[in-house]
């Protein structure tokens, strides 16, 4: 299972995002890739616990549907997030890139922590299962890019 804690997966994800320009057309979805540069640096800003985002009640915060979305099912196109996720105005490319590259560095040397924070959509998550969203989210978004 593909993971960020796998540093070779994390560098693999790196590389992807520095093929990006911000140019690049999504393939579905509204966002610009800028946008989702900050989409993604701030999704992490979330599981690092220095974005807060508020809960929902969704059946998705339950087993065994939260376990099916975060390890098997593909993710959806064009499925809503969190606003908070999608409220900051993307800055000067070079440095909005340096900023997500920065945290995933950061969510990486979180490996081992005793605590993690509450994923708004499905809740409390292990260490494992942070790792694999992070990675799938991601890899969601590159493809939505082509990268």
């Amino acid at each position: 299972m593909a993971t960020i804690w796998n540093e070779a997966r994390r560098r693999e994800l790196q590389q992807r995002i520095a093929a990006l320009t911000p140019e690049r057309h999504a393939q579905w979805g509204r966002m610009t890739a800028p946008q989702m540069i900050c989409h993604l640096a701030d999704s992490l800003k979330m599981a690092i616990g220095d974005l807060p985002v508020a809960s929902k009640r969704l059946p998705i915060r339950y087993p065994p549907l939260k376990q099916l979305i975060i390890y098997a099912l593909p993710f959806p196109k064009s499925a809503p997030t969190a606003p908070e996720l999608l409220a900051r105005t993307p800055r000067e490319w070079r440095a909005d890139v340096g900023e997500l590259h920065a945290l995933m560095n950061t969510f990486a040397a979180r490996r081992g922590s005793p605590s993690w924070p509450e994923h708004p959509a499905f809740g409390a998550l292990s260490e494992r299962a942070w790792g694999v969203l992070v990675y799938r989210h991601m890899d969601h978004h590159l493809r939505q890019f082509g990268a």
